[in-house]
């Protein structure tokens, strides 16, 4: 297709300013009357020895690890560390639908809860018993227990 030189300047602007093959087509049709197809537009644009610009890539934002921070426990002096030895836990072979891990703990008392880490790194805790709350020890004991779990399975 032959263009007139002002045609030609146009669509040299438009590449220059980023616009893509097909928004090239849609303006040489409403523009200057040009209706061409796509791959008219693609030889066009190689023929006048222009070459589109690549979309700027997004960028990257570095996301915190979640997981680590769901399950580091609170930092605690050396005489207050808890024995673990109240607080059982297992990991499901199987993570429950919607989350990355989860799990069954016991608590000291006797008390259980499934327990689960979302997708964002956020740690559930759902006991079996409506409204129960266990200790801050047996709190501590459990987050100890399942980083140390954690970290074995390799999260």
């Amino acid at each position: 297709m032959n263009l007139t030189e002002p045609q030609r300047g146009k669509v040299a602007e438009w590449i220059e300013a980023g616009a893509k093959l097909s928004e090239i087509q849609n303006r040489l049709q409403s523009e200057l009357g040009l209706k061409l197809t796509y791959m008219e537009v693609r030889f066009l644009v190689d023929d006048l020895k222009l070459t589109p610009k690549d979309p700027e890539p997004p960028k990257v934002v570095a996301a915190p690890e979640p997981v680590k921070k769901a399950v580091d426990p609170l930092p605690l002096p050396d005489e207050a560390l808890p024995t673990l030895g109240g607080v059982s836990l297992t990991v499901d072979h199987i993570a429950k639908p919607g989350t990355i891990v989860s799990g069954k703990v016991t608590f000291s008392d006797g008390q259980t809860a499934d327990w689960y880490l979302d997708q964002t790194g956020r740690l559930g805790v759902a006991p079996t018993i409506s409204g129960y709350k266990p200790t801050a020890a047996d709190v501590k004991e459990f987050q100890i227990a399942l980083q140390n779990e954690l970290a074995k399975l390799g999260y």
